[in-house]
Order: structure tokens, then sequence, then C-alpha cells
């Protein structure tokens, strides 16, 4: 593989092409969205037709516009220079409540609406005042049920992994996958005991965490982050960053992982015997570890697979689903992967899929690689899970080989 993370221009000439249009238009989205997500419902839930009093209609606006405000201005407070945690609760509540408003805002705004009026239901005020009201209904029946959602200890799913190359003695191998803990502003402490001891009643050879420990430095979340030393695992504890490491001194976590006893894999890999049979486990440092400018971070596979023997199976440990791309390419038989969130709240999970092959579950990749993608184990930013429940996966690996009486 050659590295290009430091290939630069051999002249003045040499310059990156021009951005398009498309990427243009993205820079002023952070300006935009937080009009459309506050406008939207604005309009739709008092000015389609209700004729609501005018102090309803005044005091739906004014909590419309008070949103549109405090929300950008809490967000970067809570995550911009200041990391003010109260700021970045109401910022990332208010952000989780918009988008869950202006979702259905517009497909009750237009299919419930729609149905009303094919079904002769009352006059035209009677239809708006109903889709507003049923679009308040949703919208709080969804926040209360997602923020449950995000707050629960994960369901642990489980799921046999058949690997073609994987020896007998290895058969019946059990890996668990933690991801995106996003330990932050709330604090979880508690939680993240709960997991862990939900993590141990699984019995696990292999424990793995594939990154995005947490929003914020190790020093700061690492009351939150302790518990992960009480995991065990009969053969190993391993960990990749992810790129949310690289927001927050990313080699503070990495030593705060390998303090509580797990393996930090950055680059490089392990063996895992059983039964006279090897298993390589790998892991590589997140992409975005290319353009973090810290020394010696990259995402780096053929630096992870130095020294291993090509014909032994390979478990690679990668936070980003998209990295299957270049695992494919080596012949890795199981790439572990997070950083989707599965969407975190529907149907955020379109956008996801315009950046990620996968978004949960196992996937098949050229002739050989297959990929799990979790869902994750915690949640980013707003405190809510919608349609995207959060996991913790018992993978059980299975080999073509394995003794009848097993």
């Amino acid at each position: 593989m050659t590295d290009t993370g430091n290939i630069r221009p051999a002249d003045s000439e040499a310059r990156a092409p021009r951005p398009s249009r498309l990427h243009r238009l993205m820079r002023y989205v952070p300006l935009i969205a937080p009009v459309l997500l506050w406008a939207v419902p604005c309009g739709v839930l008092l000015y389609t037709g209700q004729h609501w009093p005018l102090p309803v209609t005044s005091a739906g606006t004014a909590l419309c516009a008070l949103g549109l405000v405090t929300m950008p201005l809490a967000m970067v407070r809570g995550h911009g220079r200041r990391q003010r945690d109260r700021a970045a609760i109401v910022g990332d509540t208010l952000l989780g409540t918009s988008w869950i408003l202006f979702t259905w805002s517009v497909l009750l705004g237009v299919l419930l609406r729609l149905a009303l009026t094919v079904a002769g239901v009352g006059e035209s005020q009677d239809r708006a005042r109903i889709v507003t009201w049923a679009v308040l209904g949703v919208t709080a029946v969804l926040l209360a049920w997602g923020y449950a959602e995000a707050r629960r200890v994960p369901r642990v799913r489980r799921l046999d992994v058949r690997l073609p190359r994987l020896g007998a003695g290895l058969d019946g191998l059990r890996v668990v996958l933690v991801t995106d803990t996003h330990y932050g502003p709330l604090d979880r402490a508690r939680w993240s005991e709960r997991v862990c001891e939900t993590v141990n009643t699984l019995e696990a050879d292999l424990v793995c965490h594939t990154g995005d420990i947490a929003d914020g430095t190790a020093e700061r979340r690492r009351a939150q982050a302790v518990p992960l030393g009480t995991v065990r695992a009969t053969r190993a504890r391993v960990y990749v960053t992810g790129n949310h490491e690289y927001y927050s001194e990313a080699q503070g976590w990495v030593d705060l992982m390998d303090e509580l006893g797990w393996e930090p894999l950055r680059n490089r890999h392990l063996l895992l015997e059983r039964g006279g049979d090897t298993l390589v486990v790998a892991g590589v440092d997140d992409v975005t570890a290319e353009s973090s400018g810290l020394a010696g971070h990259r995402a780096h596979l053929a630096g992870a697979l130095d020294g291993a023997d090509p014909d032994l199976p390979v478990l690679l440990l990668a936070h980003q689903p998209k990295f299957v791309d270049r695992a494919a390419a080596e012949g890795i038989d199981l790439q572990l992967s997070g950083h989707t969130h599965g969407g975190q709240i529907w149907p955020f999970h379109h956008l996801v899929r315009l950046d990620q092959p996968a978004l949960a579950g196992l996937s098949r990749h050229g002739t050989r690689t297959l990929l799990y993608t979790s869902r994750g184990t915690g949640f980013w930013g707003p405190p809510f899970r919608v349609f995207a429940p959060s996991e913790i996966t018992l993978l059980v690996l299975r080999s073509p080989h394995r003794p009848t009486s097993r």
C-alpha cells in the first residue's frame, strides 16, 4: 500500500481542483439548516390555514424564534472553544427536537393533510388543526421514547458469523463489540458501569471497542470511561481510535485505554490462538487521523498486517465502515466498525448512507470480506434514538470445519 498522507504538490501550479458548486453550497449548510429546522414547523403548525387566535400564533412564533436563536448559540458555546457542558446539553437537545419536529411537520403536513382531504374530513381549517395536533403529538411521543432508548443499557444483539478460513479450534470464539460510547456532557458514569456489567455476562473471549469513546478529552471524561477497566475477556480487550478522539486529544485516549488494560491496536496486530488454530486480530487508526497532524497517527493497514501470516484469517477493527474498501482489497475476513449509529434519529440514516457503504448489520464486500457495522452503544449529541436502537454485539465466529460434537 502506498502512503499518500505526506505527498505534496511538486510546484505552486499543482493545486487541488476547484471546489464544485455543491461543495461551495455545503459551506452554507450550518447557516441554512437551523432556519429550515425551525421555520418549516413554524409555518406548517401555525400558518397553513389553522387561523389560530393571535395570542396562540404569536406565542408559537416566539417559541420557534427562540429555538432558532438559542440552538446554534448553545451548540457553539457547548462544542466550541469554551466546551460548556450545560450549553452543549441545551443545544444538542434543541437540535434533536427540531429535527424530529421538522421531519414530522413535513411528512404529516403533506401526507396526513392529503389523506384528510381525500376522505373529506372537515373544512380546511379543521384539517389544518388536525395536522398541527398530530405533529405535536407524534413529536412528543418520539422525544419521550427516543430519550428512553438513548439512555437505556443497550440490548445485546447476537449473531453467528461464518468465516471460511477460520480453523476448527477457533469455532465458537465469542467476540463482543462495544463502540461509540460517546461519554459526554450528560454524565453517564452509572450507565457506563451497567454497560460493562452487561458485557461481562456474555463471557467473551475477545472484547473490542472500535472508537468514539467520548466527546471531550480523556482527562475531562475519565470518570465515565473508568468502568471500561472492569470489562473481562478470556483472551484480550482491544481498542482502536474513532474520529471523535481526533477532536479531543487522541493520544490521551490511547494512553487511558492502555492504563485501563485495553490493548490499543494502532496499526498493529496480535495473535489469538486456541485449539491449535490462530486468528490475526488487527486494528487501524481512524481515517481522520491522516489529517489530524498528530505524529504517528494514520490509518495504515499494511503496517497493521506487517509480519502476519497471509494464510491466517484476519479480524480487523476500523472505526468507519468505509474503510472496508481497503480491507477487501487486502482480503480481510471480517471488519468490525461503528460510526454510523444506524442513523440515530430517523430519517437521518439516508444522509449517513451518502458517506458510508453500510448502515448497520452484516454485509459482504468483495469475494471474501465481511463487514459488521454496529449501531453503536451510546449516542452522539441529541440524547435521542428514534428507530435506531443502540446495541452491544455478541458475534460468535463459526468455522466450516467445526467438529460435529461442538
